[in-house]
């Protein structure tokens, strides 16, 4: 398994790798940083210099003095108090990927927690420990790393290995005793933007996966449905600047190079309907869009985003509360990601939908083999509709919701982890969307004349298809084949094609 390295400050695609389960190793450099702001908070408590949720209340509670001997019990009680998380549990790869982010944050030397702590987050990646935190109940963040940080004070649940256990059993499994938090602590393991900047490097690896899915199952229905290719020629798209525009259409010329199926009818129209023409256009502006995110969040995993942000020197020391916890550049970013992933997956119900319709396939009728007594993909169709506009609705912007919090202390919120939480589901039904078009892409092929070769980029799609789906016969459930499509989506980008000479 691959181990990386934390020194300087990590990627999204450094995160994407932690949740799917490579270690991370904190360096030297990293851990002196960390030693480094914690003496600094030392300081900052024995000399009863004011500083936000370390000797203070937090929220609307900010003007409120902790005296020192209730620092500890403060941070634990913002662990208590703050484990506020509803509905059905993140997933483990959701959970890894925040907790990276989080010792990502604390690595840049500006929280003030001991290097323990953060050894203990490090612990729950390596022994896949994984603390249950509840998806939904943040507007900002807080909740979900409160559930996280219950695990490493012997509090919460977890599971481990399958096996559901409370934190304090979870730490015994895998050998970490039950930390007492000292000061600021607490207010460190819920603040800053780690759960919406790990959720987002989660949803930023997905969705370039689903890009490449969807290039490639168009090209498949492309194909199936008569296209005329030059359309994605290198020179009239070239007209049009954009890179991931450019992208998605060398794919496509790759994908569907040496297709005897569109020989064989080239020439029959001057152009196809835009599911078919603007693929290089839609799937090409969300990979612009997806260039965009990455930039936001790696950005946002090279920033302090502690609120307050300890600086100076243990001797010198320095405590900034500012905002750097609220970060609607991610929340808008999230949007933009939702929003692109949702135009895909429409794009590809509307080719769906060419595919099934009898009227402009050329086809049987809903690619059922013996149309009237079967329905074939009648009804999968409808389902994808149905995802479709569900992913409408999930694609309003988060970044715009209102919310008052914390007694007017709090009267600005920019919802960065409810846009990512709900990019993730926009994800889960664009799947299914692109699945069920591969899925009908490959029984298309069934119709189609024997004699005439698919292209070798859109063979090899169709065997991996057929390595895992026979051909469709109104004979068994088409749901349990649609997971299992999904299920191929989702584990691996599909192969490539062989590369053209020159594009």
């Amino acid at each position: 398994m691959r181990t990386i390295l934390l020194d300087q400050p990590l990627g999204w695609r450094d995160i994407a790798a932690i949740a799917e389960g490579a270690d991370i190793l904190l360096a030297d450099p990293a851990r002196q940083r960390i030693a480094t702001a914690r003496a600094i908070v030392e300081t900052i408590v024995a000399r009863g210099i004011r500083a936000y949720g370390v000797n203070t209340g937090v929220g609307a509670l900010s003007d409120v003095a902790v005296d020192r001997d209730h620092q500890r019990q403060l941070s634990r009680n913002l662990l208590m108090s703050h484990a506020c998380g509803v509905g059905e549990r993140l997933g483990a790869r959701e959970v890894r990927a925040i907790i990276a982010a989080q010792v990502n944050n604390y690595a840049h030397g500006h929280s003030g927690v001991r290097p323990a702590v953060v050894d203990g987050l490090i612990a729950l990646l390596q022994h896949d420990c994984i603390p249950d935190v509840p998806a939904r109940g943040s507007v900002g963040y807080l909740t979900h790393m409160a559930h996280i940080a219950l695990v490493l004070i012997g509090e919460g649940r977890a599971h481990l290995g399958g096996e559901a256990l409370s934190g304090a059993e979870a730490l015994a499994r895998i050998g970490i005793e039950p930390l007492v938090l000292e000061a600021k602590e607490g207010l460190s393991l819920v603040n800053g933007t780690p759960c919406a900047t790990g959720l987002a490097s989660l949803a930023l690896a997905r969705s370039e996966r689903l890009l490449d899915w969807a290039d490639a199952t168009a090209a498949m229905s492309f194909e199936n449905l008569h296209g005329q290719p030059n359309a994605f020629d290198a020179v009239p798209l070239a007209l049009r600047v954009s890179a991931g525009l450019a992208e998605t259409g060398r794919n496509l010329r790759e994908r569907l190079a040496g297709s005897e199926i569109l020989a064989a009818t080239a020439g029959a129209r001057t152009q196809d309907a835009l599911s078919l023409r603007a693929v290089p256009h839609v799937h090409g502006a969300a990979r612009d869009s997806l260039a965009h995110v990455g930039r936001a969040i790696d950005q946002e995993l090279a920033s302090v985003t502690d609120n307050p942000a300890i600086a100076g020197t243990p001797e010198a020391p320095l405590v900034y509360s500012e905002a750097h916890a609220v970060s609607p550049a991610l929340g808008l970013a999230m949007d933009s990601l939702g929003i692109a992933v949702a135009e895909v997956a429409a794009m590809a119900e509307r080719r769906l939908d060419r595919l099934v319709n009898p009227l402009v396939s050329g086809l049987p009728a809903f690619l059922a083999g013996n149309s009237g007594v079967g329905s074939g993909f009648m009804i999968a169709q409808y389902t994808a509709v149905a995802l479709v506009n569900e992913n409408r609705r999930l694609a309003a912007p988060a970044s715009l919701d209102g919310g008052i919090t914390s007694a007017l202390q709090e009267d600005h919120l920019s919802h960065a982890t409810p846009a990512a939480t709900k990019a993730l589901a926009i994800l889960d039904n664009a799947e299914a969307i692109v699945a069920i078009e591969l899925m009908a892409a490959a029984q298309a092929y069934e119709f189609q004349e024997p004699a005439l070769k698919r292209a070798p980029g859109t063979d090899g799609l169709y065997r991996a298809v057929r390595a895992i789906l026979p051909p469709y016969a109104d004979d068994r459930p088409l749901a349990d084949d649609m997971a299992k499509a999904r299920a191929l989506i989702r584990q691996a980008r599909p192969a490539a094609a062989p590369p053209l000479a020159a594009s």
